[in-house]
């Protein structure tokens, strides 16, 4: 089965044009033919002679995006000036910042923000600890963190290769909750030592979102923090998972008109996913 097109393999190709009637419909004919999925269109510059254009294309895979600007080589009157990856062209410099919620654009902001203003905060936090929740970004901030040893499929890549994901993960929680979140790689596979600095860093968040540390690991390191630190601790592999699997099962049994203590279920794999599903489907009424 040919797999289609995907955004996630979108090329732009910068291509130089005779200027004449028909020259981009051989174009677009040419991308078609090769299998690609035509995007944005961007007009570069544009002479007497020639037009230079953005074209935006989604592949299936390397070798496609290959095919596709070899296909438009071979179209006379054209030239492929220059191919870029858009997925790592979007990755570059990362994908998330910190922004200022308050602009240091006077001194009296610099005295507020800082020092000597802040101490009175401080202090006013050292006393009452619970503070911390409503004058810090602690009640609304979540971090995210990975060891790098289960990720995406790919597997153990390690901390650095896991960054790309963990970002995307903080982009996710801002964009649709409004929280805010960072990205947190260990370089240890150590239980212990990732308990130990998950619960160092854990008086700055509101919350721990683990993700992407392999199994049987994970189910400890989960089940400590949670007991040992007194922020949520969320490993999302399990139960992101088991929550997603759940409402997806209850859909089907209105569907179907049946019942969850009715049901059988077959679960194939007992990794970390696997385990929490068949937590939370007995749970909620499966029997066997």
């Amino acid at each position: 089965m040919e797999i289609t097109p995907s955004p996630s393999y979108s090329i732009t190709i910068r291509i130089e044009l005779e200027h004449k009637p028909g020259m981009f419909a051989r174009v677009a004919e040419a991308i078609g033919k090769a299998g690609g999925s035509l995007g944005s269109i961007d007009i570069v510059a544009r002479s007497r002679e020639k037009t230079v254009r953005d074209v935006t294309v989604e592949a299936r895979d390397f070798l496609h995006e290959k095919q596709i600007v070899s296909s438009l080589n071979m179209v006379a009157g054209s030239r492929v000036i220059d191919v870029s990856d858009v997925t790592f062209l979007s990755h570059l410099g990362g994908k998330i910042e910190v922004v200022n919620k308050l602009q240091l654009n006077k001194r009296e902001n610099l005295a507020i923000a800082y020092t000597p203003g802040v101490a009175r905060i401080c202090t006013a936090i050292h006393k009452d600890p619970e503070k911390a929740y409503s004058l810090t970004i602690k009640k609304n901030t979540v971090a995210v963190v990975s060891d790098g040893t289960a990720v995406l499929g790919l597997g153990d890549i390690g901390p650095e290769a896991a960054m790309p994901v963990m970002e995307g993960k903080a982009m996710l929680f801002k964009e649709f909750g409004g929280v805010n979140a960072f990205p947190l790689c260990l370089s240890t596979k150590d239980p212990e030592e990732i308990i130990k600095t998950v619960k160092y860093i854990s008086p700055g968040f509101g919350g721990i979102n683990l993700e992407d540390i392999s199994s049987p690991r994970c189910f400890e390191i989960e089940t400590r923090l949670q007991a040992e630190l007194d922020i949520p601790v969320f490993h999302d592999d399990q139960h992101g998972t088991a929550v997603v699997v759940l409402a997806a099962l209850y859909n089907a049994l209105k569907i179907v008109g049946k019942k969850m203590e009715n049901l059988k279920v077959v679960v194939s794999g007992v990794g970390d996913a696997g385990v929490a599903c068949t937590k939370i489907i007995m749970l909620a009424g499966v029997h066997k």
